[in-house]
Protein backbone atom coordinates (compact mmCIF):
# COMPACT_ATOMS: atom_id res chain seq x y z
CA UNK A 1 0.00 0.00 0.00
CA UNK A 2 0.96 3.40 -1.06
CA UNK A 3 1.17 6.38 1.94
CA UNK A 4 1.76 9.29 -0.23
CA UNK A 5 -1.47 10.61 0.61
CA UNK A 6 -0.56 10.52 4.47
CA UNK A 7 2.96 12.08 3.55
CA UNK A 8 1.32 14.98 1.71
CA UNK A 9 -1.14 15.13 4.63
CA UNK A 10 2.49 16.22 6.41
CA UNK A 11 3.81 18.62 3.56
CA UNK A 12 -0.21 20.37 3.51
CA UNK A 13 0.69 21.25 7.66
CA UNK A 14 4.09 22.41 6.79
CA UNK A 15 2.70 24.56 3.72
CA UNK A 16 0.05 26.29 6.30
CA UNK A 17 2.48 27.23 8.78
CA UNK A 18 2.35 24.56 11.44
CA UNK A 19 5.57 24.52 13.17
CA UNK A 20 5.65 21.84 15.57
CA UNK A 21 4.43 18.66 16.28
CA UNK A 22 4.13 16.36 19.50
CA UNK A 23 4.74 13.14 18.66
CA UNK A 24 4.08 9.98 21.44
CA UNK A 25 5.73 6.56 20.79
CA UNK A 26 3.68 3.79 18.90
CA UNK A 27 3.61 1.85 16.13
CA UNK A 28 0.03 2.13 14.10
CA UNK A 29 1.00 5.72 13.89
CA UNK A 30 4.12 5.23 12.09
CA UNK A 31 3.71 6.34 8.81
CA UNK A 32 2.74 9.90 10.20
CA UNK A 33 5.44 9.52 12.82
CA UNK A 34 8.19 9.34 10.14
CA UNK A 35 6.49 11.58 7.81
CA UNK A 36 6.48 14.56 10.28
CA UNK A 37 9.84 13.74 11.72
CA UNK A 38 11.35 13.38 8.21
CA UNK A 39 9.97 16.78 6.76
CA UNK A 40 12.51 19.43 7.44
CA UNK A 41 10.06 22.15 7.76
CA UNK A 42 9.06 20.71 11.15
CA UNK A 43 10.24 20.91 14.59
CA UNK A 44 9.20 17.47 16.13
CA UNK A 45 9.31 16.26 19.53
CA UNK A 46 8.26 13.25 21.39
CA UNK A 47 6.75 12.43 24.60
CA UNK A 48 5.88 8.67 26.30
CA UNK A 49 3.22 10.03 28.75
CA UNK A 50 -0.11 11.10 26.23
CA UNK A 51 -1.41 12.86 29.32
CA UNK A 52 1.04 15.25 29.67
CA UNK A 53 2.05 15.06 25.94
CA UNK A 54 -1.17 17.05 25.35
CA UNK A 55 -1.18 19.73 27.85
CA UNK A 56 2.45 20.01 26.54
CA UNK A 57 1.37 20.68 22.91
CA UNK A 58 -1.41 23.07 24.51
CA UNK A 59 1.43 25.19 26.34
CA UNK A 60 3.32 25.39 22.93
CA UNK A 61 0.36 26.25 21.05
CA UNK A 62 -0.61 29.32 23.90
CA UNK A 63 3.01 30.68 23.35
CA UNK A 64 3.39 30.22 19.48
CA UNK A 65 -0.43 31.40 18.78
CA UNK A 66 -0.88 28.96 15.92
CA UNK A 67 -2.13 25.22 15.49
CA UNK A 68 0.35 22.42 16.77
CA UNK A 69 -0.02 19.15 15.14
CA UNK A 70 -0.44 16.05 18.02
CA UNK A 71 -0.27 12.23 17.47
CA UNK A 72 -0.30 9.01 19.20
CA UNK A 73 -1.27 5.68 18.22
CA UNK A 74 -4.67 3.63 18.73
CA UNK A 75 -6.63 2.91 22.13
CA UNK A 76 -5.85 4.14 25.11
CA UNK A 77 -3.39 6.58 24.18
CA UNK A 78 -5.61 8.51 22.31
CA UNK A 79 -8.17 8.47 25.40
CA UNK A 80 -5.13 10.13 27.61
CA UNK A 81 -5.49 13.12 25.26
CA UNK A 82 -8.78 13.64 26.55
CA UNK A 83 -8.03 16.11 29.45
CA UNK A 84 -6.01 18.52 27.23
CA UNK A 85 -8.31 18.52 24.69
CA UNK A 86 -11.40 19.65 26.63
CA UNK A 87 -8.96 22.31 27.90
CA UNK A 88 -7.98 23.47 24.71
CA UNK A 89 -11.17 23.38 23.67
CA UNK A 90 -12.60 25.80 26.66
CA UNK A 91 -9.69 27.77 26.43
CA UNK A 92 -10.10 28.34 22.55
CA UNK A 93 -6.65 27.12 21.79
CA UNK A 94 -6.24 25.22 18.24
CA UNK A 95 -4.64 21.77 18.39
CA UNK A 96 -4.65 19.35 15.12
CA UNK A 97 -5.07 15.77 16.64
CA UNK A 98 -4.34 12.54 14.69
CA UNK A 99 -4.99 9.26 16.40
CA UNK A 100 -4.06 6.24 14.57
CA UNK A 101 -6.44 3.69 14.62
CA UNK A 102 -7.31 0.29 13.49
CA UNK A 103 -8.93 -0.44 10.11
CA UNK A 104 -13.41 -0.42 10.61
CA UNK A 105 -13.85 -4.09 10.27
CA UNK A 106 -11.50 -4.64 13.32
CA UNK A 107 -13.13 -2.09 16.03
CA UNK A 108 -15.13 -3.92 18.87
CA UNK A 109 -13.43 -7.49 18.04
CA UNK A 110 -11.04 -7.76 20.69
CA UNK A 111 -7.96 -6.85 18.53
CA UNK A 112 -4.97 -5.23 20.55
CA UNK A 113 -5.09 -1.48 20.96
CA UNK A 114 -8.31 -1.20 19.51
CA UNK A 115 -11.30 1.37 20.94
CA UNK A 116 -14.20 3.42 19.81
CA UNK A 117 -11.96 5.81 18.01
CA UNK A 118 -14.50 7.73 15.85
CA UNK A 119 -15.69 10.93 17.71
CA UNK A 120 -13.88 9.83 20.47
CA UNK A 121 -13.91 13.48 22.25
CA UNK A 122 -17.16 14.49 20.98
CA UNK A 123 -18.31 17.80 22.14
CA UNK A 124 -14.85 18.64 23.38
CA UNK A 125 -13.84 19.40 19.78
CA UNK A 126 -14.72 21.57 17.24
CA UNK A 127 -15.30 18.67 14.42
CA UNK A 128 -14.18 15.56 14.60
CA UNK A 129 -13.32 13.57 11.22
CA UNK A 130 -12.52 10.31 9.97
CA UNK A 131 -9.82 9.42 7.16
CA UNK A 132 -10.85 6.42 4.75
CA UNK A 133 -8.93 3.52 5.06
CA UNK A 134 -7.80 3.40 1.64
CA UNK A 135 -6.12 5.38 -0.72
CA UNK A 136 -5.91 3.81 -4.18
CA UNK A 137 -8.99 5.29 -5.32
CA UNK A 138 -8.54 9.49 -6.90
CA UNK A 139 -11.85 10.47 -4.48
CA UNK A 140 -9.67 9.14 -1.73
CA UNK A 141 -6.90 11.49 -2.21
CA UNK A 142 -9.15 14.13 -2.85
CA UNK A 143 -10.81 13.36 0.26
CA UNK A 144 -7.93 13.15 2.60
CA UNK A 145 -6.47 16.30 0.86
CA UNK A 146 -10.13 18.16 1.29
CA UNK A 147 -10.20 17.23 5.20
CA UNK A 148 -6.54 17.83 6.16
CA UNK A 149 -6.84 21.84 4.65
CA UNK A 150 -10.67 21.89 6.50
CA UNK A 151 -9.83 20.56 9.88
CA UNK A 152 -6.40 23.36 9.77
CA UNK A 153 -8.55 25.71 9.16
CA UNK A 154 -11.51 25.42 11.52
CA UNK A 155 -8.88 24.57 13.89
CA UNK A 156 -7.92 28.70 13.37
CA UNK A 157 -10.94 30.40 12.86
CA UNK A 158 -12.52 32.11 15.91
CA UNK A 159 -13.11 30.87 18.43
CA UNK A 160 -10.01 28.38 17.93
CA UNK A 161 -9.82 25.38 19.16
CA UNK A 162 -8.81 21.51 18.54
CA UNK A 163 -9.75 19.31 15.76
CA UNK A 164 -9.32 15.55 15.73
CA UNK A 165 -8.39 13.42 12.99
CA UNK A 166 -8.55 9.86 13.24
CA UNK A 167 -6.23 7.94 10.94
CA UNK A 168 -7.02 4.12 10.47
CA UNK A 169 -3.75 2.26 9.08
CA UNK A 170 -3.43 -1.46 7.95
CA UNK A 171 0.23 -3.37 8.58
CA UNK A 172 2.78 -2.53 7.15
CA UNK A 173 3.38 0.72 8.59
CA UNK A 174 6.77 0.67 7.97
CA UNK A 175 8.69 1.47 4.56
CA UNK A 176 11.02 -1.00 3.05
CA UNK A 177 15.03 -0.52 3.48
CA UNK A 178 15.34 0.78 0.11
CA UNK A 179 12.39 3.07 0.35
CA UNK A 180 12.17 7.19 0.15
CA UNK A 181 9.77 8.98 2.26
CA UNK A 182 8.82 11.70 -0.95
CA UNK A 183 6.55 14.45 -0.28
CA UNK A 184 4.38 16.09 -3.00
CA UNK A 185 5.65 19.06 -4.36
CA UNK A 186 2.59 21.30 -4.89
CA UNK A 187 -0.16 19.34 -2.87
CA UNK A 188 -3.19 21.60 -2.43
CA UNK A 189 -3.74 23.82 -0.01
CA UNK A 190 -7.07 25.81 1.00
CA UNK A 191 -6.84 28.95 2.33
CA UNK A 192 -9.60 30.55 4.24
CA UNK A 193 -9.97 34.62 4.69
CA UNK A 194 -10.82 35.15 7.96
CA UNK A 195 -13.78 37.25 9.38
CA UNK A 196 -12.92 40.80 10.38
CA UNK A 197 -15.75 41.01 12.45
CA UNK A 198 -16.31 44.54 12.81
CA UNK A 199 -19.06 46.68 13.63
CA UNK A 200 -21.58 47.08 10.99
CA UNK A 201 -23.04 50.93 10.45
CA UNK A 202 -26.67 50.16 11.21
CA UNK A 203 -25.23 48.30 14.74
CA UNK A 204 -23.22 51.08 15.34
CA UNK A 205 -26.18 53.54 14.90
CA UNK A 206 -28.69 51.61 16.97
CA UNK A 207 -25.65 51.43 19.98
CA UNK A 208 -25.46 54.99 19.68
CA UNK A 209 -28.59 55.68 20.62
CA UNK A 210 -28.88 53.62 23.12
CA UNK A 211 -25.62 54.38 24.68
CA UNK A 212 -27.32 57.57 26.14
CA UNK A 213 -29.85 55.01 29.01
CA UNK A 214 -26.80 54.16 30.97
CA UNK A 215 -25.35 56.28 33.48
CA UNK A 216 -23.42 53.34 35.64
CA UNK A 217 -21.66 51.59 33.00
CA UNK A 218 -19.08 48.58 34.10
CA UNK A 219 -16.68 46.33 31.86
CA UNK A 220 -15.87 42.95 32.87
CA UNK A 221 -13.28 40.94 31.14
CA UNK A 222 -12.74 37.03 31.95
CA UNK A 223 -9.55 35.23 30.91
CA UNK A 224 -7.97 36.88 27.49
CA UNK A 225 -5.10 36.41 25.87
CA UNK A 226 -2.11 39.37 27.01
CA UNK A 227 -2.85 42.25 24.59
CA UNK A 228 -1.11 45.80 24.93
CA UNK A 229 -3.75 46.94 21.76
CA UNK A 230 -6.32 46.14 23.23
CA UNK A 231 -4.93 47.70 27.03
CA UNK A 232 -4.67 50.99 25.55
CA UNK A 233 -7.98 50.73 23.93
CA UNK A 234 -9.48 50.04 26.93
CA UNK A 235 -7.41 52.68 28.99
CA UNK A 236 -8.77 55.16 26.92
CA UNK A 237 -12.35 53.65 27.19
CA UNK A 238 -11.70 54.12 30.78
CA UNK A 239 -10.15 57.24 31.50
CA UNK A 240 -12.32 59.28 28.93
CA UNK A 241 -15.55 58.00 29.61
CA UNK A 242 -14.67 57.27 33.26
CA UNK A 243 -15.78 53.49 32.91
CA UNK A 244 -14.69 50.94 35.56
CA UNK A 245 -13.11 47.90 34.45
CA UNK A 246 -12.62 44.63 36.34
CA UNK A 247 -9.76 42.28 35.20
CA UNK A 248 -8.64 39.53 37.45
CA UNK A 249 -5.25 37.88 37.02
CA UNK A 250 -6.12 35.80 34.28
CA UNK A 251 -7.57 38.55 32.04
CA UNK A 252 -4.03 40.24 31.67
CA UNK A 253 -5.30 43.45 32.40
CA UNK A 254 -2.85 44.43 34.79
CA UNK A 255 -1.44 46.93 31.87
CA UNK A 256 -4.20 49.31 32.53
CA UNK A 257 -3.46 51.88 35.35
CA UNK A 258 -6.89 51.87 37.39
CA UNK A 259 -8.24 48.30 36.54
CA UNK A 260 -10.40 46.56 39.29
CA UNK A 261 -8.25 43.65 40.17
CA UNK A 262 -9.67 43.32 43.68
CA UNK A 263 -12.94 42.40 43.26
CA UNK A 264 -12.85 39.09 44.72
CA UNK A 265 -11.78 40.30 47.87
CA UNK A 266 -13.99 43.20 48.59
CA UNK A 267 -17.53 42.10 47.38
CA UNK A 268 -16.91 39.36 49.59
CA UNK A 269 -17.03 41.73 52.81
CA UNK A 270 -19.01 44.79 51.11
CA UNK A 271 -22.40 45.92 53.09
CA UNK A 272 -25.55 45.96 50.68
CA UNK A 273 -25.34 49.34 50.62
CA UNK A 274 -22.33 49.33 48.78
CA UNK A 275 -22.94 46.28 46.75
CA UNK A 276 -26.53 48.40 45.80
CA UNK A 277 -23.93 51.48 44.75
CA UNK A 278 -21.89 49.47 42.81
CA UNK A 279 -24.86 47.99 41.03
CA UNK A 280 -24.64 48.80 37.08
CA UNK A 281 -27.24 50.41 34.61
CA UNK A 282 -24.91 48.40 31.82
CA UNK A 283 -22.83 45.40 31.82
CA UNK A 284 -20.47 44.58 29.33
CA UNK A 285 -18.75 41.79 29.23
CA UNK A 286 -15.31 40.27 27.06
CA UNK A 287 -13.04 37.22 27.67
CA UNK A 288 -13.80 34.04 28.81
CA UNK A 289 -14.27 32.52 32.08
CA UNK A 290 -13.81 34.10 35.32
CA UNK A 291 -12.28 33.36 38.63
CA UNK A 292 -14.10 35.06 41.46
CA UNK A 293 -17.30 33.21 42.89
CA UNK A 294 -17.68 36.14 44.87
CA UNK A 295 -17.93 38.55 41.43
CA UNK A 296 -20.02 35.93 39.62
CA UNK A 297 -22.43 35.60 42.82
CA UNK A 298 -22.53 39.50 42.97
CA UNK A 299 -23.49 40.02 39.33
CA UNK A 300 -26.05 37.11 39.59
CA UNK A 301 -27.57 39.09 42.64
CA UNK A 302 -27.23 42.31 41.34
CA UNK A 303 -28.38 42.16 37.61
CA UNK A 304 -28.02 45.08 35.15
CA UNK A 305 -30.75 46.44 33.37
CA UNK A 306 -28.69 46.10 30.22
CA UNK A 307 -26.05 43.32 29.43
CA UNK A 308 -23.72 43.32 26.44
CA UNK A 309 -21.44 40.59 25.85
CA UNK A 310 -18.49 41.30 23.04
CA UNK A 311 -17.51 38.07 21.05
CA UNK A 312 -16.69 37.58 17.57
CA UNK A 313 -18.74 34.45 17.38
CA UNK A 314 -18.96 30.68 19.09
CA UNK A 315 -20.89 29.83 21.55
CA UNK A 316 -21.82 32.46 24.54
CA UNK A 317 -22.26 31.47 27.62
CA UNK A 318 -24.77 33.69 30.38
CA UNK A 319 -22.07 33.35 33.43
CA UNK A 320 -24.41 36.11 35.03
CA UNK A 321 -27.50 34.97 33.98
CA UNK A 322 -28.24 38.47 32.68
CA UNK A 323 -27.32 38.85 28.69
CA UNK A 324 -29.29 40.99 26.92
CA UNK A 325 -27.66 41.46 23.80
CA UNK A 326 -24.87 39.82 21.59
CA UNK A 327 -22.44 41.84 19.90
CA UNK A 328 -20.22 39.90 16.93
CA UNK A 329 -17.14 41.98 16.92
CA UNK A 330 -13.63 41.98 18.68
CA UNK A 331 -13.57 43.72 21.66
CA UNK A 332 -10.77 46.06 20.01
CA UNK A 333 -13.26 46.95 17.52
CA UNK A 334 -16.20 47.81 20.36
CA UNK A 335 -14.83 49.83 22.23
CA UNK A 336 -13.07 51.29 19.62
CA UNK A 337 -16.38 52.44 18.63
CA UNK A 338 -17.28 53.22 22.03
CA UNK A 339 -14.32 55.64 22.46
CA UNK A 340 -15.73 58.00 19.65
CA UNK A 341 -19.32 58.36 21.27
CA UNK A 342 -20.31 61.96 21.55
CA UNK A 343 -19.50 63.29 25.42
CA UNK A 344 -22.69 62.96 27.65
CA UNK A 345 -24.14 66.44 29.14
CA UNK A 346 -22.29 67.11 32.37
CA UNK A 347 -24.82 65.84 34.76
CA UNK A 348 -24.89 62.72 32.98
CA UNK A 349 -20.79 62.48 32.82
CA UNK A 350 -20.72 63.25 36.54
CA UNK A 351 -22.94 60.34 37.75
CA UNK A 352 -20.21 57.78 35.50
CA UNK A 353 -17.97 59.69 37.36
CA UNK A 354 -18.88 59.07 40.54
CA UNK A 355 -19.80 55.28 39.71
CA UNK A 356 -15.90 54.52 38.55
CA UNK A 357 -15.05 56.66 42.02
CA UNK A 358 -17.29 54.28 44.31
CA UNK A 359 -15.62 50.92 42.63
CA UNK A 360 -11.77 52.78 43.05
CA UNK A 361 -12.76 53.38 46.52
CA UNK A 362 -13.52 49.80 47.54
CA UNK A 363 -10.15 48.88 44.78
CA UNK A 364 -8.00 50.99 46.44
CA UNK A 365 -9.36 49.69 50.20
CA UNK A 366 -8.49 46.43 49.46
CA UNK A 367 -5.13 47.02 47.76
CA UNK A 368 -3.93 48.99 51.25
CA UNK A 369 -5.23 45.93 53.36
CA UNK A 370 -3.29 43.75 51.34
CA UNK A 371 -0.08 46.02 51.32
CA UNK A 372 -0.55 46.23 55.65
CA UNK A 373 -0.94 42.65 55.99
CA UNK A 374 2.52 41.79 54.41
CA UNK A 375 5.01 40.61 56.06
CA UNK A 376 2.97 38.25 57.85
CA UNK A 377 3.81 35.93 61.05
CA UNK A 378 4.06 33.25 60.95
CA UNK A 379 5.49 33.50 57.20
CA UNK A 380 3.53 31.27 55.07
CA UNK A 381 3.03 30.35 51.58
CA UNK A 382 0.79 33.50 50.94
CA UNK A 383 3.37 35.49 51.50
CA UNK A 384 5.43 33.76 49.75
CA UNK A 385 3.81 33.94 46.66
CA UNK A 386 3.59 37.82 47.02
CA UNK A 387 7.49 37.83 47.07
CA UNK A 388 7.81 35.95 44.50
CA UNK A 389 4.93 38.32 42.37
CA UNK A 390 6.96 41.10 43.13
CA UNK A 391 10.31 39.58 41.88
CA UNK A 392 9.47 38.84 38.64
CA UNK A 393 11.28 39.88 35.72
CA UNK A 394 9.85 42.76 32.99
CA UNK A 395 9.02 40.38 30.83
CA UNK A 396 8.13 37.03 31.34
CA UNK A 397 5.35 34.27 31.18
CA UNK A 398 3.77 33.53 34.75
CA UNK A 399 1.84 30.03 34.61
CA UNK A 400 -1.00 29.59 37.38
CA UNK A 401 -2.41 26.38 38.41
CA UNK A 402 -5.63 25.97 39.41
CA UNK A 403 -7.03 26.05 43.63
CA UNK A 404 -5.09 28.11 45.36
CA UNK A 405 -2.25 28.82 43.43
CA UNK A 406 -4.33 31.09 41.22
CA UNK A 407 -6.49 32.75 43.67
CA UNK A 408 -3.24 33.55 46.27
CA UNK A 409 -2.14 35.14 42.55
CA UNK A 410 -5.61 37.22 41.97
CA UNK A 411 -5.73 38.33 45.42
CA UNK A 412 -1.82 40.05 45.41
CA UNK A 413 -2.62 40.95 41.79
CA UNK A 414 0.54 42.35 39.59
CA UNK A 415 0.76 46.29 39.53
CA UNK A 416 1.08 47.92 36.32
CA UNK A 417 4.65 48.21 35.69
CA UNK A 418 4.78 44.40 35.18
CA UNK A 419 2.95 45.07 31.63
CA UNK A 420 5.49 42.42 30.51
CA UNK A 421 4.45 39.82 32.15
CA UNK A 422 1.90 37.49 30.32
CA UNK A 423 -0.51 35.18 32.53
CA UNK A 424 -1.56 31.87 31.49
CA UNK A 425 -3.98 29.37 33.75
CA UNK A 426 -5.82 26.40 32.58
CA UNK A 427 -9.48 27.74 33.83
CA UNK A 428 -10.59 26.44 30.63
CA UNK A 429 -12.33 23.36 32.91
CA UNK A 430 -10.31 24.52 35.89
CA UNK A 431 -8.50 21.04 36.41
CA UNK A 432 -4.65 20.34 38.25
CA UNK A 433 -4.13 17.87 35.31
CA UNK A 434 -1.64 19.35 33.23
CA UNK A 435 -0.53 22.46 34.91
CA UNK A 436 3.24 22.07 34.48
CA UNK A 437 2.77 20.13 31.30
CA UNK A 438 1.51 23.04 30.45
CA UNK A 439 4.34 25.38 31.37
CA UNK A 440 6.91 23.26 29.87
CA UNK A 441 5.45 23.26 26.21
CA UNK A 442 6.03 27.33 26.87
CA UNK A 443 9.26 26.56 28.01
CA UNK A 444 10.18 24.30 24.72
CA UNK A 445 8.74 27.37 22.81
CA UNK A 446 10.77 30.39 22.95
CA UNK A 447 13.24 31.79 25.62
CA UNK A 448 11.71 33.75 27.86
CA UNK A 449 11.49 33.37 31.54
CA UNK A 450 8.78 30.34 32.61
CA UNK A 451 7.53 30.85 36.15
CA UNK A 452 4.99 28.49 37.48
CA UNK A 453 3.29 28.65 40.76
CA UNK A 454 1.62 25.15 41.86
CA UNK A 455 0.60 23.40 44.71
CA UNK A 456 2.12 19.65 45.74
CA UNK A 457 -1.17 17.62 44.63
CA UNK A 458 -1.03 19.39 40.82
CA UNK A 459 2.87 18.98 40.67
CA UNK A 460 3.13 15.28 41.84
CA UNK A 461 -0.10 14.68 39.75
CA UNK A 462 1.56 15.84 36.71
CA UNK A 463 5.40 14.79 37.12
CA UNK A 464 6.01 13.37 34.10
CA UNK A 465 5.67 16.38 32.24
CA UNK A 466 9.51 16.18 32.90
CA UNK A 467 9.55 12.64 31.66
CA UNK A 468 11.38 13.47 28.51
CA UNK A 469 14.78 14.47 27.05
CA UNK A 470 14.66 18.09 26.46
CA UNK A 471 16.42 21.01 28.62
CA UNK A 472 14.22 23.29 30.37
CA UNK A 473 16.95 26.08 31.23
CA UNK A 474 14.13 28.48 31.34
CA UNK A 475 11.66 26.70 33.70
CA UNK A 476 11.14 28.34 37.07
CA UNK A 477 8.65 26.51 40.07
CA UNK A 478 7.59 27.82 42.96
CA UNK A 479 6.32 24.41 44.78
CA UNK A 480 3.73 25.16 47.60
CA UNK A 481 4.13 22.17 49.40
CA UNK A 482 1.25 21.92 52.32
CA UNK A 483 1.02 17.92 51.61
CA UNK A 484 -2.39 17.55 50.37
CA UNK A 485 -5.19 19.91 49.27
CA UNK A 486 -5.21 22.82 51.09
CA UNK A 487 -8.34 24.32 49.07
CA UNK A 488 -10.49 21.89 51.05
CA UNK A 489 -9.56 22.83 54.49
CA UNK A 490 -10.50 26.97 53.07
CA UNK A 491 -13.88 26.52 51.28
CA UNK A 492 -16.76 26.16 52.82
CA UNK A 493 -18.49 22.64 53.54
CA UNK A 494 -15.90 19.91 53.49
CA UNK A 495 -13.13 22.08 56.10
CA UNK A 496 -15.74 21.34 58.99
CA UNK A 497 -15.76 17.70 58.47
CA UNK A 498 -14.47 14.90 59.87
CA UNK A 499 -13.89 13.12 56.81
CA UNK A 500 -11.91 16.41 55.49
CA UNK A 501 -8.08 15.18 55.87
CA UNK A 502 -8.24 11.94 54.58
CA UNK A 503 -10.61 12.16 51.83
CA UNK A 504 -10.40 15.62 50.45
CA UNK A 505 -7.41 17.30 51.86
CA UNK A 506 -5.55 13.82 50.97
CA UNK A 507 -2.99 14.02 53.32
CA UNK A 508 0.44 13.23 51.17
CA UNK A 509 4.39 12.70 52.45
CA UNK A 510 6.55 13.64 49.41
CA UNK A 511 8.53 16.73 48.51
CA UNK A 512 10.53 17.46 45.03
CA UNK A 513 14.39 16.83 46.52
CA UNK A 514 14.21 13.39 45.10
CA UNK A 515 12.24 14.09 41.96
CA UNK A 516 14.81 16.95 41.28
CA UNK A 517 17.65 14.56 42.03
CA UNK A 518 15.68 12.56 39.40
CA UNK A 519 15.76 15.17 36.66
CA UNK A 520 18.88 17.17 37.66
CA UNK A 521 17.44 19.99 38.71
CA UNK A 522 18.30 22.63 41.27
CA UNK A 523 16.27 22.10 44.25
CA UNK A 524 15.69 25.46 46.27
CA UNK A 525 14.99 24.53 49.56
CA UNK A 526 13.35 27.41 51.62
CA UNK A 527 13.37 25.82 55.41
CA UNK A 528 14.23 29.08 57.36
CA UNK A 529 12.86 32.48 56.08
CA UNK A 530 16.21 34.31 56.52
CA UNK A 531 17.51 32.39 53.20
CA UNK A 532 14.56 33.74 51.72
CA UNK A 533 16.61 37.07 49.80
CA UNK A 534 19.04 34.78 48.49
CA UNK A 535 17.36 32.06 47.63
CA UNK A 536 14.92 34.39 45.00
CA UNK A 537 18.24 35.75 43.68
CA UNK A 538 19.09 32.51 42.98
CA UNK A 539 15.39 31.36 41.49
CA UNK A 540 15.32 34.04 39.49
CA UNK A 541 19.18 34.17 37.82
CA UNK A 542 19.43 32.40 34.17
CA UNK A 543 22.23 30.18 34.42
CA UNK A 544 21.35 27.32 31.88
CA UNK A 545 19.27 25.16 35.22
CA UNK A 546 15.90 24.25 35.87
CA UNK A 547 15.09 24.99 39.06
CA UNK A 548 11.98 23.93 41.58
CA UNK A 549 11.87 26.60 44.86
CA UNK A 550 9.83 24.11 47.34
CA UNK A 551 8.65 25.45 50.47
CA UNK A 552 6.79 23.23 53.14
CA UNK A 553 3.68 24.00 55.13
CA UNK A 554 0.59 22.41 56.37
CA UNK A 555 -3.08 22.62 55.61
CA UNK A 556 -4.32 24.28 58.75
CA UNK A 557 -1.21 26.58 58.92
CA UNK A 558 -2.26 28.13 55.19
CA UNK A 559 -5.86 27.86 56.39
CA UNK A 560 -4.84 29.99 59.48
CA UNK A 561 -2.92 32.66 57.47
CA UNK A 562 -5.86 33.11 54.92
CA UNK A 563 -8.41 33.34 57.48
CA UNK A 564 -6.39 36.34 59.00
CA UNK A 565 -6.18 37.50 55.49
CA UNK A 566 -9.71 37.56 55.24
CA UNK A 567 -10.13 39.42 58.32
CA UNK A 568 -7.58 42.09 57.30
CA UNK A 569 -9.64 42.69 54.32
CA UNK A 570 -13.15 43.07 56.13
CA UNK A 571 -11.66 44.96 59.47
CA UNK A 572 -10.33 47.36 56.97
CA UNK A 573 -12.87 47.84 55.21
CA UNK A 574 -15.24 48.35 57.93
CA UNK A 575 -12.43 51.38 59.09
CA UNK A 576 -13.97 54.81 59.24
CA UNK A 577 -13.59 56.66 56.16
Amino acid sequence: MSFQPIYDIVEICARKEIRNVVLCPGSRCAPLTLAFTRNQKLACKTFSDERSAGFIALGMAQAEKRPVALVCTSGTAAYNFAPAIAEAYFQQVPLIIFTADRPVEWVGQQDGQTIHQQELYRNHVKKSYQLPQHYEHIDDVWMINRVVNEAINLASQYPAGPVHINVPFREPFYPAPEEDIIFSLAPRCIEDIPNTYELGDEVKKELEKEWTNFNKVLVVSGQADHSISLSRILSTTSNQLNIPIIGEIISNLHTLDESIAHADSFLGVASEEIKEGLKPDLLITLGKSVLSKHLKNYLRNNKAREHWHIQPDGNVADVFQSITRIIRATPENMFSFINTLAPKTDFEKQKQINYKQLWNAEERKTIRATHEFFPHQPFGEFELVNEVMKGLPQQANLHLASSMSVRYANFIGLSAEKNGIKVFSNRGTSGIDGATSTAVGHTLFGDQLNILITGDVAFFYDRNAFWHNYPLPNLRILLLNNHGGAIFKMIDGPASLPEANPYFVTEQKLNAKYLCQEFDFDHLLLDNTRKIKNLLADFFTIDGRTKILEFESDADTCKTIFDKYKKKIKQHYEMPK
